[in-house]
C-alpha cells in the first residue's frame, strides 16, 4: 500500500473518532504544529525515520514531544501507534489528508481564482457568495493574479475547472475559424 493510502486510511480513522470524542480543528492544529516539528527539524525527522534508531527509542522520543506538546489523547493515541509500526514517515501526508477531510466534513470547499488583474476586496466578496451559491458550501478562496489571461477569470473549485478568460476564448475562436 502506497503512502499516501494508508495516510488517508489514518486521516480517515482520526476524523471519525476525533468528530465523536473531541474538538477536531484543534486535533487539525495539533497535528499541524508536530509536522512542523517533524519536517522543520532534519535531525529530528532523521531520528524518527532511521531504521537504525529502535522502534522503542522513537517511540520514546514522541513519547516526550508529545507530553510536552500536551496533545489530545486521540492524536497522542494514533502518534505513537504510527511510532510502535515504524510509519512516522507518514506524518505530513496524514496531515494533509486530515485537513482535506476536515474541510470536508466542515462543509468547506476550497477555490482557487486566477484573473488579469487584481481583484478589489468586494469582488472577492462577490465571488465567494457566487461560488458558495453554486457549491451549497463555505468556500475559502485564494485569488492570484495572471497578465497572460489578458482578462476575465479562471476559477478552479475542486477539481473543476471554469475558464472564463479571454485567452481561453480567443484560442476558441481560432479553432472554430481555421474549422
Amino acid at each position: 500500500m502506497t503512502t499516501r493510502a494508508s495516510a488517508t486510511r489514518y486521516a480517515r480513522a482520526l476524523l471519525d473518532v476525533v468528530a465523536l470524542e473531541s474538538d477536531p480543528e484543534q486535533v487539525e492544529q495539533e497535528l499541524s504544529a508536530l509536522v512542523e516539528t517533524y519536517t522543520g527539524n532534519l535531525e529530528f525527522r532523521k531520528a524518527l525515520t532511521s531504521p537504525a534508531v529502535s522502534v522503542a527509542a522513537k517511540r520514546g522520543i514522541v513519547e516526550a514531544l508529545l507530553s510536552r506538546a500536551k496533545s489530545s489523547p486521540v492524536l497522542s493515541k494514533l502518534i505513537l501507534m504510527l511510532a510502535d509500526r515504524n510509519r512516522l514517515v507518514l506524518l505530513p501526508d496524514l496531515a494533509a489528508e486530515y485537513r482535506k477531510r476536515l474541510m470536508d466534513f466542515r462543509q468547506i470547499t476550497r477555490a482557487e481564482i486566477t484573473t488579469a488583474l487584481p481583484l478589489l476586496p468586494e469582488q472577492v466578496t462577490q465571488f465567494e457568495q457566487r461560488l458558495a451559491a453554486a457549491t451549497g458550501r463555505s468556500v475559502t478562496m485564494t485569488t492570484s493574479v495572471d497578465p497572460a489571461l489578458i482578462g476575465g477569470v479562471v476559477a478552479r473549485v475542486g477539481s473543476t475547472v471554469y475558464d472564463g478568460s479571454i485567452v481561453t476564448q480567443l484560442a476558441n475562436m481560432r479553432e472554430r475559424l481555421e474549422e
